[in-house]
């Protein structure tokens, strides 16, 4: 029995070893660290950081315990060929199901991907809704695409106070995005009546 310990602390010891280093082991992130680095945009190079020591536990979370987050970086690892073999289909896949789970920077990704064309065809009706229901839970990103979108004609002008409530009372330390939501502001009060603007700001749409 003490023989076979020491031959699996010796193998364990020969995995973790890579042309003479010793990996450190990889502790899998939380809910709450890999949300934040999901928000920073920083999930898929923190990943590579790790040197790719994450990925069977990251598909195990996202496959079978199915957390939104852990589904949400396993599509993105998946449709951009990180640590894994590219598969942009099953990545959709995952990044979907991470929305229908109502996470803000998955619906916020797909309103994206729709109104851009990345991955997919150019789809403005399914970016605006992607985009709104992002919008909803108060992700900035997406209130400032959907409000760019509404410039441009699109949408209806029900849904204008709503947005505009939201950018309204949005909060930013970046001085240039500041500046983007005030002229976005501008121009959607611009597309409604001075009394819908005045019960938009007082939160009354």
């Amino acid at each position: 029995m003490r023989v076979l310990l020491l031959i699996s602390a010796l193998l364990f010891f020969v995995s973790k070893t890579c042309y003479g280093q010793r990996l450190e082991a990889v502790q899998i992130y939380t809910d709450n660290q890999l949300l934040s680095l999901i928000k920073e945009n920083k999930h898929l190079g923190q990943v590579v950081l790790d040197d790719c020591q994450l990925v069977q536990d990251i598909e195990a979370r996202a496959t079978k315990s199915e957390y939104p987050s852990y589904q949400f970086l396993w599509g993105d690892m998946l449709a951009f060929g990180v640590c894994v073999k590219k598969d942009v289909p099953l990545g959709l896949h995952f990044m979907k199901n991470a929305a229908d789970q109502a996470l803000p920077e998955a619906l916020e990704q797909l309103g994206r991907y729709y109104h851009t064309g990345k991955f997919m065809q150019v789809d403005i009706e399914k970016a605006i809704f992607f985009l709104k229901e992002a919008s909803a839970v108060n992700n900035l990103r997406a209130q400032i695409r959907l409000a760019d979108i509404y410039a441009q004609g699109y949408g209806s002008p029900l849904d204008y106070p709503e947005l505009y409530a939201q950018l309204h009372d949005s909060v930013t330390s970046d001085k240039k995005m500041h500046k983007q939501i005030a002229q976005l502001l501008t121009g959607l009060a611009d597309k409604m009546p001075e009394h819908v603007v005045n019960a938009a700001k007082k939160g009354k749409f």
